[in-house]
């Protein structure tokens, strides 16, 4: 026998008689407080709305047993619980304030799709009802500003209108002549929604009773995803919270910066500029002092008899981002090798004069293999990235003697 579902009817029942059909364990259901051991009720009627559609499951109570978790299974509803439910007579208990949650989600989405679609061709593809975040997916061009908060505002101006919203019942055909957002094909009588003089949906989701007890919508921000664009949105409380949340994040940014939340748009452009401007400086201020610190590093090593100079340098305190400037500048010296390594970043930095005649991506390959990392480069210049910084006085020991084979084996030939 199918469980008759009572919130097709009534989404608004929060307490109600069932007869408990059956009761049998199942696998133990995993729960933010862990894996607990299951059963799975089938009643002869429900108020409990099963996940489906985009929307999750009901919670609450049958007798004192804890709803984790309703799904369909056929005709049937499945409850399952949190423990054994005897057969016979039993009272359902619904969360309200989920399910009121849910129902404001809800209907709040079918209008948001309505004037999506209506007003600028945007059909919903796909509905998400997340516990703080809702999303639809619309299918055609990228939704400009201006589409996104035509949008909210015509869905709002219906929501203040306080239009009812009613339940109907016909076939696809019926639907179809009545103006149905999104025709199906099933047969049989199909339930819709219908919210006057904005939107007809086949929809078996809980809702309303009028737009005015949506509250409010508020679009929040929009990306692409694959071929779509996906629009986040809150209603009701959740728009409540969100607004509440971004006006004191707001006011906090406002009083960090001495300023009111309308000027900070302006202040945080004159940050960015005058950061970029520091920014330009900080790096010809580096570059300079990697030439000079070159040039010192040059004048204190001597060359081998084959005018080859090799620099190892380990840093520590320094920044890492001096690296590079410093290797290019060692090697515009004739016949120079840079080899530098940074402690606490574990990032290696390896250059050459071209007349120096080694082959710096061999050095570094012989270096990973033995020192776990990733990088790469040209024979003149490479740079890479230890999995582990402190592997890299070993790292940078080991090519040091890397280079030197070559200027041993060059000296063996000659």
């Amino acid at each position: 026998m199918a469980t008759h579902r009572l919130y097709y009817d009534d989404a608004y029942m929060q307490n109600f008689d069932a007869r408990v059909v059956a009761c049998a364990p199942t696998a133990p259901a995993t729960t933010a407080s862990g894996v607990r051991a299951a059963w799975e009720v089938v009643l002869d009627q429900s108020a409990f709305y099963p996940s489906s559609g985009g929307q999750p499951f009901d919670r609450g109570m049958i007798n004192d047993a804890q709803i984790l978790d309703v799904r369909d299974e056929g005709d049937d509803i499945v409850h399952v619980v949190d423990r054994e439910v005897p057969t016979g007579h039993a009272k359902g208990c619904i969360d309200w304030a989920r399910r009121f949650d849910h129902m404001q989600q809800h209907t709040g989405q079918h209008l948001l799709s309505a004037m999506f679609q209506e007003r600028y061709g945007l059909p919903t593809v796909s509905f998400h009802l997340g516990s703080e975040i809702n999303t639809i997916d619309l299918r055609g061009s990228e939704p400009s500003y201006d589409v996104l908060e035509g949008a909210q505002h015509a869905a709002n101006t219906v929501i203040f209108a306080d239009r009812p919203v009613t339940v109907r019942y016909g076939t696809a055909q019926q639907l179809a002549e009545l103006g149905v957002r999104k025709e199906v094909e099933r047969e049989g009588i199909l339930r819709a929604i219908e919210i006057e003089g904005a939107d007809l949906q086949p929809c078996g989701g809980t809702h309303v009773r009028s737009t005015g007890q949506i509250g409010l919508i508020l679009v929040r921000r929009c990306t692409k995803i694959r071929q779509d664009w996906r629009l986040e949105f809150v209603c009701g409380r959740r728009a409540e919270r969100a607004a509440t949340a971004d006006y004191l994040l707001l006011r906090a940014l406002g009083d960090r910066l001495s300023v009111s939340p309308g000027e900070i748009p302006s202040v945080l452009d004159k940050a960015a500029v005058a950061q970029e401007a520091n920014f330009k400086s900080w790096r010809a201020a580096l570059q300079q002092l990697a030439e000079a610190r070159a040039r010192l590093l040059v004048a204190g090593n001597d060359a081998d008899s084959e005018g080859i100079r090799i620099i190892a340098e380990l840093f520590r305190d320094e920044s890492e981002e001096m690296l590079p400037p410093l290797a290019t500048g060692i090697a515009k010296s004739e016949k120079s090798v840079a080899l530098l390594a940074h402690e606490g970043s574990g990032q290696l930095v390896f250059a050459q004069h071209p007349g120096a005649g080694r082959d710096l991506q061999t050095v570094l390959k012989r270096v990973l293999a033995e020192n776990s990392g990733k990088g790469g480069g040209t024979r003149d210049f490479v740079r890479a990235k230890l999995s582990n910084p402190a592997q890299a006085g070993a790292a940078l020991a080991l090519a040091k003697r890397i280079v030197l084979q070559g200027t041993d084996s060059a000296n063996a030939a000659s």
